[in-house]
């Protein structure tokens, strides 16, 4: 099989009309369709009976990390506006989570819309009677720029100023603004950690009456948070993925998530979302690297980059990778594995953690859309075509399917 270094993104393309991107969610969430792969054959049922298309020892990884309102507008004097989208922490900071509780001013990773028009050393903006939020710039990286934001009220972390002064940034590819109701539709039930700008949207279709059916036959959930950046939407310029350079992420995982998969194991383990997927197959990769010694000098905390998962050792069972993770922490006092992941899961991968995933459709020529060819092959085709013409809704706010890893 092709390495994935030399796939080219061009062989993962297909036509998606605008009218098949749906624009906003269905009424109830859990009414939206689900195409079922499995057995290299496509059934069709919804969201709400997805329980009877699971095995009853599934054991559902949920990503519970919560959207924040990103994006800033500041209005200048002249009238004119700066958008400011927070992207990430400064490297300063630990992790997400530190960043969101600091108080009174924070370092941030930035977009600038209409940075060329920002002459002024501070933008302002009174988000309330007594609180004003300012905003200038530190430095300009090749892709963004270090904002420091300040404000006046030490009462308030940046997560509640962005709360109280921000906007949901919806995906560009939905072209209209947010709206009131897309502060809680653009959020799943379950949401939890501050920390994304963009949603795991196959957590969407999931409700109370979902979750009691799955409890029912006895179908366990546990949760994982991969704070998903803007980079998910990166899309891929490169003539091969080998020159494409794989948007990191934080990931946050306690301990005891980790010993659930162990015991778990080896019945299904299905992930909800392309991150929650990423986020699982992580830590059986940051397994393979404890146990092998592969940490490099000064790597307190181990962490991926973007070939590890082909580069490390092969031969690694996964009981023994994760039970390796697990002594790591617990030898090193650590319950919560705060770290970066910028795995790329590809076709030539193979899935060392889960069996199957819930997702949504993705863009033409996107890594998830490579994640999802690592799981069904070329029959990504068949499964988009197939969609495509029985009016699946497609993207963020979009239907979504269940897909089948084939057993070896």
């Amino acid at each position: 099989m092709i390495h994935p270094k030399k796939l080219s993104i061009n062989n993962f393309s297909y036509h998606l009309p605008d009218e098949k991107i749906a624009k906003h969610p269905l009424p109830k969430r859990d009414e939206s369709k689900l195409l079922v792969f499995k057995s290299g054959k496509i059934s069709e049922t919804q969201y709400k009976h997805l329980d009877a298309h699971l095995p009853a020892d599934s054991l559902l990884i949920f990503n519970n990390t919560k959207v924040v309102e990103a994006r800033l507008i500041f209005t200048k004097p002249t009238g004119g506006q700066i958008e400011i989208f927070c992207l990430e922490p400064h490297k300063q900071y630990a992790d997400i989570t530190t960043a969101m509780l600091q108080k009174g001013n924070v370092l941030w990773k930035c977009l600038v819309g209409g940075a060329k028009k920002w002459k002024e050393t501070l933008l302002t903006k009174k988000i309330n009677d007594t609180t004003t939020i300012e905003a200038k710039k530190v430095a300009q990286l090749p892709d963004c720029f270090i904002i420091e934001l300040s404000w006046n009220n030490n009462d308030l972390t940046f997560a509640e100023i962005l709360h109280i002064a921000g906007l949901i940034p919806l995906p560009p590819y939905l072209n209209r603004e947010a709206e009131e109701a897309d502060k809680s539709t653009y959020q799943t039930i379950y949401a939890k950690h501050d920390g994304s700008v963009a949603a795991p949207t196959a957590g969407l279709h999931f409700t109370e009456e979902l979750f009691k059916k799955l409890d029912d036959k006895n179908i366990e959930k546990d949760f994982v948070t991969l704070h998903v950046g803007a980079g998910t939407f990166k899309p891929v310029k490169a003539a091969t993925m080998n020159e494409h350079d794989m948007h990191t992420e934080f990931i946050d995982v306690h301990i005891e998530l980790i010993e659930h998969l162990l015991q778990h194991h080896p019945k299904p383990i299905i992930a909800v979302g392309t991150t929650s997927l990423r986020t699982i197959e992580s830590l059986y990769w940051l397994g393979v690297k404890v146990n092998s010694e592969w940490l490099i000098a000064n790597e307190t905390t181990p962490s991926l980059s973007q070939w590890d998962a082909y580069d490390l050792p092969q031969n690694i069972a996964l009981t023994d990778a994760l039970t390796a993770l697990v002594n790591w922490l617990k030898a090193n006092k650590i319950e919560r594995l705060i770290t970066k992941t910028q795995i790329i899961i590809a076709p030539g991968y193979q899935l060392q953690v889960a069996q199957g995933l819930v997702t949504n459709f993705h863009q033409p020529q996107s890594t998830l859309l490579l994640l999802i060819a690592s799981i069904v092959g070329d029959n990504w085709k068949i499964i988009y075509n197939h969609a495509l013409n029985n009016f699946y809704r497609f993207l963020s706010y979009g239907d979504g399917c269940l897909l089948m890893k084939d057993k070896v």
